[in-house]
């Protein structure tokens, strides 16, 4: 071994000491790594702010200290959180005595009230790092505190404090606590803007999920103005909980018996609770989930508990009726298919992967739920023969058009009498053969939401992708096969992939990629047309994928609209055809989500009315299927620029960017 060491050359390198040794203390870690604790610093990790300082209030009131929260967004971006619960304790802390309980909350990690049941008995808090990442992440941050009849106040700047605790003196018939920040744009950027309706339906979801909690939203009137869906303010409380959420969010489908399967059912200090029906349409149905108030977009074993026990439930209530014809058959899969559901549990100590929460890893809670609401399965179920008969005869179809999938191997069209349930979250046309319809990839769920308003259902068909997809050209195989959203996005499609493409497999004559006109829409159509380029290049040749253009601004003067679709197209119109004697008015569109389904289809969906762009290999790099097959140099040149600009190597992407950089006249960041 000595022999080993002595054979290491002395390394050139700088020198590496103690010296060289970071020690990150307070909040500094938080700043200097955001995407640790809040999962990144893209507006919908911004969005992750808001959620962590209206879960300490919702604690409150799930503690049953508070019933009324309320919410402020400003025009200035600055959130405004108050609930009249006990108010966060100012008294001095007795391990850091210079330093009040509050201050001690807000500027240090892992301080708090919810380590132990004796505060909380449950909580949906990150124990103690939620509001201090929130001040760290702020550049602005001021506190309340309404507590034993006086008030208490304290500024905050990037995590430290800025003023002493101040006592504003007596209050009466007041209490609780009102945080207010504003995010920092060194760490979110300057034009970081939280969205109304992603903050509308956080509130609206927090007082489903609570009933005993009313909840008062508000914002800035000049934020929703082109936003009918969200409104500025609100006063939100639901008496039925979970089963006034499922019905809203069914809105006027018919569902299977006219009847919501839904109860509750408390152990001890743990609480289940859940709304869920089968529509009669077949559409896509949801499973929405949430621990502590918190939602579990991942899912996780409260989401395993469910499902183990609608299985068990079904196969035990086949046995007593006599329908055991089939009935093996039948999976977990079968019985979702359609199904719409809502589950919330408030559990003790919920251990979650990952700081921001998505997922739920309490190995408890899997056989908790799965008692809870099998037990309740069988009453339901036996007290409904009828509709017990109807579910039973769903889920066997359902079985059996999962089989003849497998067998098929290949996704086919839906035929005009049986409506199929393909992969993820597609929403097909009605249209049996392929010509004349189109498929809209969409970015996320609320670009979906009104893509679907908006759509010809006839003809086209829309599928909405969680963010960013897999970056094909620097994943590995593995990771290719392995990705959901990119296995639902080729069955969706039906063709197949490289040497299994089939052009008469094609379920749709037009792919279109349908993104936000910003640089993160740009990104993400940029993932997808490598996608498309590595995986089913012949798509590109035969001429079946297009880029939808939406705009970014609606501009409006004299009752008279129009539609620019970037800033040099503002100014173009706004000199050429408008007039100067009369208001202009100017508003941005901030994503797809918050355009007006009647806006998006008149821009952006409508055949007559919309601009599309036909994505192409270039002309140099032969267009041609029959050209591009039997030129490789050709062929080497394209594969070689999207290596450059999509591969696995920065250093060829910033030798691009140097070379290029003296063609660039303007940015529009």
């Amino acid at each position: 071994m000595n022999d080993l060491f002595q054979s290491i050359p002395k390394s050139k390198d700088k020198e590496y000491s103690a010296k060289d040794i970071e020690v990150l203390e307070g909040l500094e870690p938080v700043r200097r790594r955001p995407g640790m604790y809040i999962g990144g610093t893209d507006p919908q990790a911004m969005h992750h702010l808001v959620a962590e300082v209206l879960d300490n209030s919702m604690d409150e009131a799930v503690a049953g200290y508070a019933n009324r929260i309320e919410i402020h967004l400003a025009k200035s971006m600055t959130v405004t959180i108050t609930d009249n619960g006990r108010g966060i304790p100012v008294d001095p802390h007795p391990k850091y005595k210079d330093k009040s309980a509050l201050e001690v909350i807000l500027t240090t990690l892992h301080a708090g009230g919810k380590f132990s049941d004796e505060v909380y008995s449950t909580s949906g808090g990150l124990h103690g790092v939620g509001i201090s990442v929130v001040n760290a992440l702020s550049d602005v941050l001021s506190v309340e505190v309404a507590r034993d009849q006086r008030l208490f106040s304290q500024q905050y700047q990037q995590g430290s404090a800025s003023t002493n605790l101040v006592d504003e003196g007596p209050v009466r018939n007041k209490r609780g606590t009102k945080v207010s920040f504003h995010p920092d744009p060194e760490i979110f950027g300057k034009t970081a803007q939280f969205k109304p309706s992603a903050l509308y339906k956080m509130a609206k979801s927090k007082a489903y999920l609570f009933k005993g909690v009313e909840i008062r939203w508000s914002c800035d009137t000049e934020l929703v103005t082109n936003d009918t869906a969200t409104p500025d303010t609100e006063i939100i409380h639901y008496p039925n909980g979970l089963t006034d959420y499922l019905k809203s969010e069914l809105n006027n489908r018919k569902i299977m018996g006219n009847t919501v399967f839904s109860n509750e059912k408390e152990t001890g200090k743990e609480r289940i609770e859940w709304a869920l029906a089968w529509p009669d349409d077949n559409d896509d149905g949801f499973l929405n989930s949430y621990c502590n108030t918190i939602p579990t977009p991942q899912g996780g074993t409260h989401e395993a508990g469910l499902k183990s026990a609608l299985l068990k439930g079904v196969r035990t209530y086949s046995d007593l009726s006599g329908m055991t014809k089939r009935i093996s058959q039948i999976t977990t899969e079968d019985i979702m298919a359609g199904c719409c559901i809502a589950l919330s549990i408030f559990i003790r100590d919920p251990q979650f992967q990952g700081q921001t929460k998505e997922r739920l890893v309490s190995t408890h809670a899997n056989k908790l739920v799965e008692q809870a609401i099998k037990d309740h399965l069988d009453h339901w179920l036996s007290g409904s023969p009828e509709l017990g008969k109807q579910l039973i005869e769903r889920f066997i179809e359902k079985a059996e058009e999962r089989l003849r999938k497998r067998q098929q191997k290949e996704v086919s069209r839906k035929s005009a009498t049986r409506r199929l349930r393909l992969p993820g979250k597609l929403t097909d046309c009605s249209l049996g053969d392929a010509s004349g319809t189109e498929l809209f990839i969409v970015e996320g769920d609320s670009a979906g939401g009104s893509a679907k308003q908006a759509r010809d259902r006839k003809t086209q068909a829309i599928l909405p992708l969680r963010g960013k997809i897999l970056n094909v050209a620097s994943a590995s195989a593995d990771k290719l096969r392995a990705n959901q959203e990119l296995t639902d996005l080729i069955q969706a499609i039906g063709c197949g992939t490289g040497d299994e493409y089939s052009e008469s497999s094609l379920r749709y004559e037009k792919i279109i990629i349908m993104t936000d006109a910003d640089v993160d829409g740009a990104h993400i159509a940029s993932l997808l047309m490598t996608f498309f380029y590595r995986q089913t290049p012949q798509l590109i040749e035969n001429g079946h994928l297009f880029l939808a253009m939406p705009p970014l601004f609606r501009i409006t003067q004299g009752g008279i609209t129009y539609y620019a679709k970037d800033e040099v197209h503002k100014e173009e119109i706004i000199s050429n055809q408008l007039s100067s004697k009369t208001k202009i008015e100017i508003s941005r569109f901030k994503g797809l989500g918050e355009m007006p389904a009647s806006q998006l289809k008149e821009t952006t969906m409508c055949p007559e009315k919309r601009n599309l762009l036909k994505i192409t290999i270039p002309s140099s790099h032969a267009v041609e299927a029959q050209s591009i097959n039997t030129n490789p140099k050709s062929r080497a040149d394209v594969d070689r620029t999207v290596e450059t600009l999509m591969g696995k190597k920065p250093e060829l992407r910033f030798s691009y960017l140097q070379e290029n950089a003296r063609f660039v006249t303007s940015l529009d960041v």
